[in-house]
């Protein structure tokens, strides 16, 4: 930070972490041996647009990137725009390792056009007795943590808790409970 930039006040926003996702990969075997959690066939990266010819470009770019990454993954692809007004890449494969690969494509992309700091959150689901099960991947923080909804935007704490002890060697786990946003209303 530039000393002027100090004097005024300014920050830089917290540059986006991308390398943690892919240790979700291999967290799914723990997660479905000890927790009894099948891998769901979606995952979906959150973040918020900007209205500017560069942003259209990346966008562009991204969706030429993901038709290439279809065509050698069975990954299908959609977009949806939330009540909130950010974007979601919603996927939908077989193959767990090809929905972690396809996030970090989203949010390496998103990144490299400098478009990092609107990344806000990458979501990979999982199943327990039918009940869904969210890993939610902040990018501020570089850290996961799970989320599990409940009817009438209730939220299963203590599950919660049980899960992230149970993951935190195998996934950077936030640490502090305060960070563990509820992400209500995700679109798959």
């Amino acid at each position: 930070m530039r000393f002027l930039d100090i004097l005024l006040g300014r920050t830089k926003p917290a540059r986006s972490r991308l390398d943690p996702i892919f240790s979700m990969a291999t967290a799914q075997v723990t997660l479905t041996a000890q927790l009894s959690q099948k891998p769901g066939r979606k995952a979906g990266i959150c973040f918020r647009p900007v209205a500017s010819s560069d942003f259209d470009k990346t966008e562009k770019e991204l969706n030429e990137l993901l038709q290439i990454s279809s065509r050698t993954t069975s990954t299908e692809v959609k977009h949806e725009q939330d009540s909130f007004g950010f974007h979601w890449v919603i996927l939908e494969d077989e193959q767990f390792e090809d929905l972690v690969n396809t996030i970090y494509l989203v949010s390496q992309t998103l990144q490299e056009h400098g478009f990092g700091e609107r990344l806000l959150a990458a979501v990979f689901s999982f199943e327990e007795k039918g009940q869904p099960i969210y890993w939610i991947y902040n990018y501020k923080r570089g850290k996961f943590y799970p989320f599990v909804s409940r009817e009438g935007q209730q939220r299963d704490n203590a599950i919660e808790l049980r899960m992230a002890s149970i993951m935190e060697k195998e996934l950077p786990m936030e640490s502090s409970l305060e960070q563990w946003y509820p992400l209500w209303g995700i679109p798959f």
